[in-house]
């Protein structure tokens, strides 16, 4: 009998693991694949993310792997280029952007570390309970043909957005809303990059960050109505928003792509009740959104350690479980509410409103301010904080002044 089984031992389910597992629960991680192996998803970390890592004593392991740190962020948004250098916070810095057969690898290897129990290779068959609640799991190696049944006070399912354990609860979703882009991505040698890039250009946008094995890694979104005619010549209608920024443009041009192109078009945006009788979800199995403002690892950081929080406070009976677990749904939506609607608007290619551009505008030329800047965005400063500043309430009304 485990105190917490989790099905999926990426980049949700093993960091829950780990924090749970350094509790001193006894907790079970399952995957069907095995370690180190890549996902064609995307693999930027931003948001406190990196912060998270530090604080868990993985970042200097992901850095090892050979990923680079990222602490310059240059964004148009069809305004021209802003560029903040040295966003580091704490000697961290803000970004960085580890291919997944390293990050996951880090990660599933330090919940076991931490004391979990890891399965790879091994596939989850069906969910069993006893009528009102999950009681565990019935599952196999892959490949084999001999079936088993483990039993735990909860099961965690941190599967992805199609989570099978969502569909066999029948978890509810809301703020939902279809697919709006698509996205091919690639990697590049000889592409050189000072950290991440995004370039908006009608209804396309470029995102463009360094990675492992000193590889550049390029991602393309178009509006998801664009996905049949660009699935026909994939490199032509790439490299034609690619073009659309000349510097870019020939940075790409003079390097070697390395790798195919992969591509993503099931992005559907909901969030979904994360717990019940016996069961919980984390990562994507409980909120999914667009890659737009690449919230998907971050998110999914920081949901694990606020699952591992309620699960040790239901779990050492400091509270009802069921409690615990609406708190953990309660302080995800406060988190995630103001990111997932601003991801909305932009993944519909809307342009950003005109205070942010104004924002923008009055910093632009100084570079403490864009600092700054940035640092706000990525949540290290209040808005409030970031405003009520002489200098930039100053800047703003310069800007304001020119634009009149």
């Amino acid at each position: 009998m485990y105190d917490v089984i989790l099905c999926g031992a990426r980049c949700a389910g093993a960091p829950t693991a780990m924090l749970l597992a350094r509790k001193g629960y006894k907790v079970l991680l399952v995957d069907r694949a095995g370690f180190p192996s890549d996902i064609p998803h995307g693999h930027f970390i931003h948001r406190q993310g990196p912060q998270r890592l530090a604080r868990w004593g993985l970042l200097d392991r992901i850095t090892k792997t050979g990923c680079p740190q990222i602490s310059a962020f240059a964004t148009d948004y069809g305004d021209g280029l802003l560029t903040g250098h040295e966003l580091s916070v704490d000697g961290v810095p803000i970004g960085c952007a580890p291919r997944r057969w390293a990050l996951d690898t880090v990660l599933a290897e330090a919940a076991v570390e931490a004391g979990a129990e890891l399965r790879v290779g091994y596939s989850v068959q069906a969910y069993v309970g006893d009528g009102e609640r999950i009681t565990g799991i019935t599952g196999r190696a892959v490949g084999g043909s001999a079936s088993c049944t483990d039993l735990a006070r909860v099961t965690v399912g941190a599967d992805g957005r199609n989570s099978k354990l969502a569909a066999t609860v029948r978890a509810k979703t809301y703020e939902t809303s279809p697919a709006l882009t698509c996205w091919y991505f690639s990697y590049w040698s000889g592409v050189p990059t000072p950290g991440l890039e995004l370039y908006l250009r009608g209804d396309s946008v470029i995102f463009v960050f360094p990675t492992n094995e000193g590889l550049t890694a390029v991602f393309v979104a178009w509006a998801a109505q664009h996905f049949p005619l660009v699935r026909q010549d994939v490199e032509a209608h790439f490299m034609t928003v690619v073009d659309q920024v000349p510097d870019l443009s020939g940075r790409v041009r003079a390097g070697r792509r390395e790798e195919r192109f992969f591509g993503a078009s099931d992005l559907p945006n909901f969030l979904r009740e994360p717990y019940g009788p016996g069961w919980a979800l984390v990562g994507d199995a409980g909120c999914h959104k667009d890659p737009f403002l690449a919230l998907g690892i971050c998110d999914a950081l920081r949901d694990a350690e606020l699952l591992a929080e309620a699960l040790d406070d239901g779990l050492s009976g400091r509270r009802p479980l069921n409690l615990a677990l609406a708190d953990y749904e309660r302080r995800r939506n406060e988190a995630t509410t103001a990111d997932y609607q601003l991801n909305l608007h932009l993944a519909r290619f809307r342009p950003l409103p005109p205070e942010a551009l104004l924002v923008r505008a009055a910093v632009r030329g100084d570079p403490e301010a864009t600092a700054q800047y940035y640092l706000m965005n990525q949540g290290f400063l209040t808005r409030e904080r970031f405003m009520g500043s002489e200098k930039i309430q100053r800047l703003v009304a310069q800007a304001s002044s020119s634009a009149a």
